[in-house]
């Protein structure tokens, strides 16, 4: 058995991500007592994006945000060797929120925490600081990232089988969407955690379903990300429902994806804001849309340009962190609404890129929109990956080439070839193998992070190739 972290061997005083003042830590350590608040869980992921928790009371609160929690990391899989079992977890004072469907007598909250060594040196695994590092390379570019997922999900009867509640299509508002008190009372318990809501719908198909968070940053997002997923799960399970954010649990139908509006604004509106002169009426924005230029006819500054050519550069070598299951690569084919080609357009629902169309006199909603990453994702890395993609495309000023409005899925592989149009990987085995050998890859997460991942993801691929499904015998048994 395992020995625990004794509590002596923490330093008085941990270096930490964003320090708290003490004033900070006073006036929570106050409010998490006139909120009757007992117990507080620290939040934060493993590689693979699965949430890990562990609570602490009230008592014990005001200490863990002067000098962080020990916990022993070798038990997380894939997240530290044995050798350096002994991690801290520095709560984010920030991310203090009361979960609204526990009881409010004797309330749980929750904390989202940065994981650091002994010495308080950032751990190089942590997804969490992954983003952090990649958002302070865009910073000294002037640059703040902001995403905005629609992040879809199936609500089934059990978790034993694909059995939906209702056989609604799109935009439902019949009985056939059984699935609307629960959306309802899921965004009330997002709201009531501060996290802001601008649509919930039925999606296209049976039981599935979406719920669009409001743009945020991209580690404001990651974090309301993770929370959205267990309170999706959360408000299921209280009505006896099951909630899965799985790709693609029903076939020959559409899989769920979490399409990722994303954005770069600049504190310094004078080196990158179009069309706000200093000598207009028009008051220069605090932060203006980089992507934004009133001179172009989609209104895509070249910033923009730049950043989608970046993302479909580099989106072979991400989608082991976009689509990182061998189940996503179900969702990942023709006829289904999700993207195969690296492509990008305004208004064809197959391309793996889309620039949603301008909405005159608001500059600050120009976006692009990735189409292939799905729910399961970690969604720290996937910020992480996009981001990255996107400013080697500004720093190379990468070109992007014309936008592709037809059906490219008709083209014949000799027609692809001449037309140099690329595939997304078609497998996870196939995603593995371009994401080892990608240098891009190993400086945006990491040696520790990509080496964790790909012996995560090869030791799941060797067991699925090894997997002898149902269609395999039903198709060939009784034939071969």
């Amino acid at each position: 058995m395992k020995k625990g972290l004794s509590p002596k061997k923490l330093p008085r005083r941990v270096p930490r991500i964003g320090r708290s003042s003490e004033e900070a830590v006073q006036f929570l350590v106050r409010k998490a007592h006139e909120k009757n608040v007992r117990f507080i869980r620290i939040w934060f992921t493993d590689i693979l994006g699965s949430l890990k928790s562990f609570a602490i009371t009230i008592d014990n609160l005001e200490k863990a945000l002067r000098e962080g929690v020990g916990f022993d990391g070798s038990s997380i899989e894939s997240f530290a060797r044995a050798e350096e079992h002994d991690m801290i977890a520095i709560p984010d004072i920030k991310t203090f929120r009361i979960l609204p469907w526990r009881p409010q007598e004797n309330a749980v909250a929750r904390m989202f925490a940065d994981i650091v060594h002994m010495d308080g040196r950032p751990f190089e695994g942590d997804p969490r600081y992954c983003l952090r590092k990649n958002l302070r390379t865009a910073a000294r570019s002037g640059f703040t990232f902001y995403v905005g997922p629609e992040i879809e999900f199936f609500y089934f009867k059990t978790p034993a089988g694909p059995e939906p509640l209702d056989e609604g299509g799109y935009f439902d508002l019949t009985p056939l969407d059984a699935g609307s008190d629960l959306r309802r009372e899921t965004v009330l318990a997002l709201e009531e955690m501060g996290i802001e809501v601008h649509s919930s719908h039925h999606e296209g198909a049976p039981s599935q379903h979406e719920i669009g968070l409001r743009y945020r940053d991209a580690l404001t997002m990651a974090d309301n990300t993770m929370t959205y997923r267990l309170v999706v799960k959360e408000i299921a399970l209280k009505h006896n429902v099951y909630a899965t954010f799985m790709p693609k649990p029903i076939e020959g139908e559409n899989g769920s994806g979490m399409h990722i509006h994303q954005s770069l604004f600049s504190t310094r509106p004078s080196l990158f804001a179009r069309g706000f002169s200093r000598n207009s009426k028009k008051r220069e924005p605090a932060e203006a849309n980089v992507f934004y230029d009133p001179r172009d006819k989609m209104r895509l500054s070249a910033f923009g340009r730049h950043y989608v050519a970046g993302l479909l550069q580099h989106a072979r070598e991400i989608a082991l962190v976009t689509n990182q299951w061998t189940n996503s690569y179900k969702r990942l084919v023709a006829g289904y609404e999700a993207p195969t080609s690296v492509i990008w357009a305004q208004k064809n629902p197959s391309a793996l890129v889309r620039i949603p169309l301008y909405k005159e006199g608001n500059p600050q909603a120009m976006r692009c929109e990735l189409r292939s990453p799905d729910p399961a994702c970690n969604p720290y890395l996937a910020f992480s990956v996009m981001l990255a993609a996107g400013l080697d495309g500004i720093r190379h000023k990468m070109k992007l080439r014309e936008p592709r409005e037809e059906n490219v899925f008709a083209f014949s592989p000799e027609e692809r070839d001449r037309q140099g149009i690329e595939s997304l990987p078609a497998s996870l085995g196939e995603a593995i193998e371009t994401a080892e050998v990608s240098a891009f890859l190993k400086d945006t997460l990491g040696e520790h992070i990509l080496k964790s991942l790909i012996e995560n993801k090869k030791i799941e691929w060797d067991a699925y190739r090894r997997h002898i499904s149902p269609f395999e015998l039903k198709k060939h048994l009784a034939t071969l």
